[in-house]
């Protein structure tokens, strides 16, 4: 057995991550290491540590400082891809069921969409002051643009719009994803870039100056101002909730399952749903199906819009 502590080891993991530019995977090892680190209240964490035992009672203080099961999850998930890489390059001796006792799945139950009256409220209920108004702007065109991710629509330009179609790749699967815009999402967007959008091909800065610098995602300037952006985004939704009486935290993650809440209940199929919120599968279903018509996919978005525009 080669001679190496799981602290050196998970540092070396997310060096090597790093040089991959996966900067948010790098990030979770990073918070996950440090929040094991904390328990056990040890700089320097060994393999050895990392026992059944211990990481039952590191459960247990997670969930005792309000931790949701989903974080849980992650630290588990995290502690356990560094663990395996371990014992996969002999540092670590292969234990049996070792994260057999803790969480290390998906909680679906915990709560993340919004319902039809809290989206309206959300939507079109006056906040009272500009700063807010543009922020609920910005709610509403991640909706009308099925559910965007948040690194996807700071990285939309006016070339990635033909006609009245927006058309990107995905950031993290690399999927295509074609939206017809709705014409409140054209006035959203001329709002922000006059008609230059849709009398030009025009490529330069992001359409949206969500992002300031001209770095790419892919590094790690860029990775960090697109973390500064999401972080400040999510918590100006939250002030934006707050202010309109709606209970829980709401983040860009919070729109876009919102939108595939919907989308499920108006009974539209989960195959479309998938395939407009750009994932690369749906395990058992969409590997099989062929891609919708672009004009069926438009008229989905329509309804799901409609649903509660007031």
């Amino acid at each position: 057995m080669k001679k190496i502590t799981f602290t050196a080891f998970a540092c070396r993991c997310i060096t090597r991550l790093e040089k991959e530019c996966r900067y948010s995977t790098a990030h979770l090892y990073k918070n996950a290491l440090r929040s094991y680190s904390d328990y056990l209240s040890k700089s320097i964490v060994l393999f050895s540590d990392i026992s059944r035992d211990s990481l039952k009672g590191y459960q247990r203080r997670l969930v005792d400082e309000g931790c949701q099961l989903n974080t849980v999850s992650t630290y588990m998930r995290m502690l356990r891809s560094i663990y395996n890489q371990g014992v996969d390059l002999d540092y670590a001796p292969y234990v049996n069921r070792l994260f057999h006792d803790v969480y290390t799945g998906i909680d679906s139950g915990h709560k993340k969409a919004l319902s039809r009256k809290e989206l309206q409220v959300l939507f079109y209920k006056d906040p009272g002051t500009e700063e807010l108004r543009k922020v609920q702007s910005g709610a509403r065109l991640i909706y009308q643009l099925c559910g965007i991710p948040f690194v996807d629509l700071t990285h939309i330009s006016c070339s990635n719009i033909n006609g009245n179609v927006l058309e990107y790749r995905r950031m993290k699967t690399g999927v295509k994803v074609c939206v017809k815009l709705l014409k409140p999402t054209i006035d959203i967007i001329r709002h922000y870039a006059g008609n230059v959008c849709f009398s030009t091909k025009k490529k330069g800065q992001y359409l949206f100056h969500l992002l300031r610098s001209e770095y790419s995602f892919r590094s790690k300037e860029g990775y960090k101002e697109y973390q500064t952006a999401l972080r400040h985004f999510n918590y100006s939704l939250c002030t934006l909730g707050r202010t309109l009486g709606l209970k829980g935290n709401i983040s860009s993650y919070t729109l876009r399952h919102s939108w595939a809440t919907i989308a499920k209940y108006i009974g539209v199929p989960i195959e479309m749903i998938s395939e407009l919120l750009g994932h690369k599968s749906i395990k058992t279903t969409q590997i099989y199906l062929a891609s919708f018509k672009a004009s069926d996919l438009a008229k989905v978005n329509k309804k799901v819009y409609k649903y509660v525009e007031i």
